[in-house]
């Protein structure tokens, strides 16, 4: 009885002793896990601030996709930080960053579509085929562009309408950009009758032209006769104009051009066809004239 009570005191003893043991080793890795948790963060996100600064130090670089780096940067950071503090309990690291790398391309198959604008949203971010402010035609979508972000684009359609269009849709599009350039040519077809005179109508276009202001010199006013229709012969006038000024003087000269057309006796006619020939009679054949002759 002595010798088993002795053999519980020693296991009991033995115990205790693995145990501080096992305290002490593993109070030395918490502590150590807690300062790099700590020293981690900060790091982090000092790197996140150092990126944010000096991506905005570069002229033109959006400031949304500024933030959208800064913000990888310190959870890739965080990442890095929590992988080492598992380390610090003997987990394999590697094991650790394979089953990230699986979930990584797991979550990425999920959100194919997300990811999807995201890095479209990166490409028009960067690339800037357009601004907010700009207006914008795609075929399929069209209006003045109010914000750039990561998932999605915001546009207000001419007639004031909100519109949300996904960033893939856009970037793999033609987009037709009409505010980007300075300036812009205006067309002005207007078809007149075959018996009207050519030169005076060329004439009043250019004067309408001339006489505006806002229509630039250089590249110079032009008038041209486009086409025999078949109906009309088509005149078509090119002047350049600020882009802002493009719509306003588009339409004061469609309206003065018709004015001046009507003053002067030039008309504008409408498609007609023209029957040249002689009306032939046809003869109905005999079932139909007796059927008419006895409803008669």
């Amino acid at each position: 009885m002595e010798f088993e009570t002795n053999d519980a005191i020693l296991a009991t003893q033995a115990a205790l002793a693995q145990a501080s043991q096992l305290a002490v080793q593993y109070s030395f890795s918490i502590v150590g896990a807690f300062f790099l948790l700590l020293v981690g963060w900060w790091l982090a996100a000092l790197l996140s601030r150092w990126t944010h600064a000096g991506l905005s130090k570069i002229r033109g670089f959006d400031e949304t996709l500024a933030r959208f780096f800064a913000t990888v940067v310190r959870y890739g950071a965080l990442i890095l930080v929590f992988v080492t503090v598992l380390g610090q309990f003997g987990v394999q690291t590697a094991s650790i960053i394979a089953a990230l790398g699986a979930a990584g391309l797991a979550i990425g198959l999920a959100l194919q579509g997300t990811l999807q604008n995201i890095a479209a949203g990166i490409m028009l971010l960067v690339l800037r085929p357009f601004r907010v402010g700009e207006y914008i035609d795609t075929g399929s979508i069209s209006g003045i562009i109010v914000e750039i972000g990561l998932f999605a684009t915001e546009l207000k359609t001419p007639d004031g309408l909100y519109r949300l269009a996904p960033n893939s849709t856009l970037w793999n599009v033609p987009i037709t950009n009409f505010s980007r350039l300075p300036t812009r040519r205006f067309e002005l077809k207007v078809g007149i009758g075959y018996e009207d005179d050519i030169d005076l109508a060329e004439k009043i276009m250019r004067d309408h032209a001339e006489a505006d202001s806002r229509v630039l010199e250089t590249p110079a006013i032009s008038t041209h006769v486009d086409q025999l229709g078949d109906s009309a012969v088509v005149i078509t006038l090119w002047y350049w104009t600020a882009a802002p000024d493009y719509w306003p003087t588009s339409r004061e000269m469609i309206k003065n051009v018709k004015k001046s057309f009507d003053e002067n006796g030039i008309s504008i006619p409408f498609p007609q066809v023209t029957y040249h020939g002689t009306p032939q009679v046809v003869a109905l054949p005999e079932r139909f004239v007796d059927a008419r002759a006895k409803e008669t």
